[in-house]
């Protein structure tokens, strides 16, 4: 079975009940620099010390997120699609860790959230090398 970007990372990661709306622009299913894991994945890289990066706004962050994420928001104003302009967007990458060598896992909602997918590729522009 086929999954997008961030609804699989979404489905495995944010096992807190979170409900997808139904999606009007897919995540791509593949982005350079980037790798899709497993639930258990990223477990094993958190319990490492890898962040997880809650990339949704604060007031969804306030309902409910996965324990011990942090909140860094993706505040979107480009379109939902792969080439997207980010310039048009805000990401502070200055939340993010300091070692763009240390691994790093992003998510948002499943369906039509980009969020988690456009900070990863600012990120990965960045030079962060292990974005998961």
């Amino acid at each position: 079975m086929k999954h997008n970007f961030v609804s699989l990372l979404a489905a495995a990661v944010l096992s807190v009940g979170f409900v997808a709306p139904a999606a009007a622009a897919v995540t791509p299913e593949k982005l350079d620099g980037v790798k899709l894991i497993t639930a258990e994945q990223a477990r094993d890289l958190q319990a490492k010390g890898a962040p997880m990066v809650d990339t949704r706004v604060a007031a969804e962050y306030a309902e409910k997120t996965v324990k011990g994420a942090v909140s860094v928001p993706y505040k979107e104003k480009s379109a939902k699609d792969a080439g997207f302009d980010p310039k048009a967007d805000s990401f502070d990458l200055g939340k993010l860790p300091g070692e763009k060598a240390a691994p790093v896992v992003m998510f948002c909602n499943a369906g039509e959230c980009w969020k988690s997918y456009k900070a990863a590729v600012v990120a990965r522009d960045a030079g962060y090398k292990q974005i998961y």
